[in-house]
């Protein structure tokens, strides 16, 4: 057992300890009161020796120069904490070593408990409900809602990590007129082709007519444009255009007929979504379907109509003016009273607020839609909504793969399935070639594959800041020396092996270790494992993944410039080897945790 008596701290206690500290020695040593919440820290730069930097410059004074006030500061903390092992004074800044006893206590707290990553909470009752994947159903799911789904179920992770109840909910697009395209062009050129006829998967069989559908209205565009119309008039007088908008009108007046077609369809496509679903790995509490909330919308519309906030135009559509607020006017139902994307929103965040009272809801949505999310929170707030405060857009960009940009009508998409297909057929040519499944099963070598195919996706695509378009390279993704997921999949293997290893030569991994000092690259680690809690609630305050992603590889990579570096099991030094295999066990269990809040699994041998 680590001999210390020092009373464990977290890193944010040992952070707040020294801000008291270092207020308390600028009012002893200098008569000057600077309060704890001032005091900056920041984490000391890698080519100097400390862990935490104070910036001084501020309190030279008639002859005290900004290191003299460094170095008396510094003195001052090393006699009176503890924690403070030494100092060094580089111009005006103040940088501190934490001794080593603090950071061995630090990680001996991560190894008593499974759950000692996760951040505990005084007050847990925040409750964030998270919308994310939001598919239509007129196609199957693509690479872009793969970004959507992997950003939005890694966030409800982050946020369940950081203490609080995330709730995960789905929109689906199920009604409108792209769905009306596809169940047009399925009544008339379908031939009563079913996914079981077929063999095709239900949301592809429905995204191929959804793309007939375009072509065919080319065609008839083309001809009005050689009879002299615009290209605007030829799409408007098309014939197709002009039955797809009635089958729509049908639809919301209820037409039995549609509504039959309507449903067989998207049972089609409900049933591949599953089943695309269960390949990722994700699920959602609750569903929620345009067709059950636009009805809910109009009837918000009406009332504030009803209360004037929304005004009647002599078309009879209904528009709410934002212009007092730097956007427009916006259109809620149009003159024929159907209603308009934002309809349903409105109605959809009415249900939910019914259902869970949330205190934020975060939509996660492409930044195509960036405008779209400021007028819905407007629009809500001006109907009277308060919780609106709490709506939060999570803004990604857009996926692009090195053939270019994909468009769903012309048919050019990468559907998902065809990618994870894809990346675990090259998962299993790369681990194949690297022979890295000796003595597994034909059923493990195939789980196996799976789990590092999907693990390249995912890593690939939640390393980059949600917030920039990505360029998705699935050679580079695969890469097992590269900043991918299969590269920190094999760390954590090896770190299992070691550790199967040395139970099976006897160790016992129970047993604790007895030092007071160790070497700067393995504290470099115990700092990197303390500092994880640090990085878990920054993830949370940006709804950022990728902090988390970058974080976990930069530990894989200490951790594996560590396994070069020192002797392990041939270590002479008994307590040593009881360290490093502790400090071993804990990198794992971080980084099965870390991976862990990105919806990734990691293998114990490969």
């Amino acid at each position: 057992m680590l001999q210390s008596k020092m009373k464990k701290k977290s890193i944010a206690e040992l952070e707040a300890l020294l801000r008291e500290r270092i207020s308390q020695a600028i009012f002893t040593l200098f008569d000057q009161v600077i309060s704890p919440s001032e005091i900056v820290l920041q984490e000391t730069r890698k080519e100097f020796k400390g862990d935490f930097t104070f910036v001084v410059f501020q309190l030279a004074g008639p002859g005290r120069s900004p290191e003299k006030a460094g170095e008396m500061i510094g003195e001052w903390l090393c006699s009176t904490m503890e924690e403070v092992m030494e100092y060094m004074v580089v111009k005006g800044f103040l940088n501190l070593s934490i001794s080593h006893a603090y950071w061995l206590g630090a990680m001996e707290d991560l190894l008593d408990t499974d759950c000692a990553f996760d951040l505990k909470r005084s007050d847990q009752s925040e409750k964030i409900l998270v919308e994310y994947c939001g598919p239509n159903t007129n196609k199957p799911l693509h690479v872009g809602h793969l970004r959507n789904i992997l950003i939005g179920h890694s966030v409800t992770e982050i946020i369940k990590a950081n203490g609080y109840e995330p709730v995960k909910v789905n929109m689906v697009n199920d009604r409108g007129i792209h769905i009306c395209k596809s169940m047009l062009a399925w009544q008339k050129y379908g031939n009563g082709e079913t996914p079981e006829s077929s063999g095709i998967k239900g949301d592809h069989l429905v995204g191929k007519y959804y793309v007939l559908f375009d072509q065919h209205l080319k065609l008839e565009v083309e001809t009005g444009i050689a009879s002299g119309l615009s290209k605007e008039e030829a799409t408007k007088n098309a014939p197709l255009m002009q039955e797809v908008q009635k089958m729509l009108r049908d639809w919301e007046a209820g037409n039995t007929a549609v509504h039959a077609l309507w449903g067989q369809m998207n049972a089609w496509v409900y049933k591949g979504f599953q089943a695309t679903y269960n390949q990722i790995g994700i699920d959602f509490q609750k569903e929620y379907f345009e067709s059950q909330t636009w009805l809910k919308g109009k009837e918000m519309v009406m009332q504030g109509l009803a209360n004037g906030v929304v005004i009647k135009k002599a078309d009879g559509s209904l528009w709410i003016d934002l212009t007092a607020d730097g956007l427009d006017e916006k259109v809620l139902l149009r003159a024929d009273g159907t209603s308009v994307y934002i309809t349903q929103d409105l109605g959809t965040a009415m249900l939910r607020y019914e259902d869970y009272h949330f205190d934020r809801m975060i939509y996660v949505v492409a930044n195509e839609q960036d405008y779209h999310f400021k007028v819905l929170k407007l629009v809500l707030k001006k109907l009277g909504y308060a919780w609106a405060d709490g709506i939060y857009h999570l803004s990604y960009g857009m996926v692009d793969l090195p053939g270019g940009r994909m468009k769903s009508r012309e048919g050019t998409v990468v559907d998902a399935d065809d990618l994870i297909e894809e990346m675990v057929g090259s998962a299993r040519e790369t681990t194949m070639a690297l022979g890295k499944i000796d003595n597994f099963t034909g059923e493990q070598a195939e789980k196996l594959y799976h789990m590092i195919g999907m693990g390249a996706i995912k890593y690939f695509m939640l390393k980059v800041d949600p917030k920039k378009k990505m360029l998705f390279n699935p050679e580079e993704s695969i890469d097992f020396n590269g900043h991918t997921g299969p590269f920190i999949q094999y760390t954590h293997a090896r770190i299992q092996s070691l550790l199967n290893k040395a139970k099976g030569q006897g160790w016992n991994l129970e047993q604790k270790w007895k030092l007071d000092f160790v070497s700067a690259s393995e504290k470099d680690l115990m700092v990197m494992l303390v500092n994880y809690q640090k990085v878990l609630m920054n993830a949370l305050e940006a709804y950022h993944p990728a902090g988390i992603a970058n974080y976990i590889y930069e530990l894989a990579k200490l951790y594996n410039q560590f396994y070069h570096e020192y002797y392990i099991l041939t270590e002479e030094n008994k307590e040593l080897v009881m360290f490093r295999l502790h400090l071993s066990e804990a990198c794992g269990k971080l980084l099965k945790h870390g991976m862990h809040l990105l919806g990734i699994e990691v293998p114990d041998r490969m």
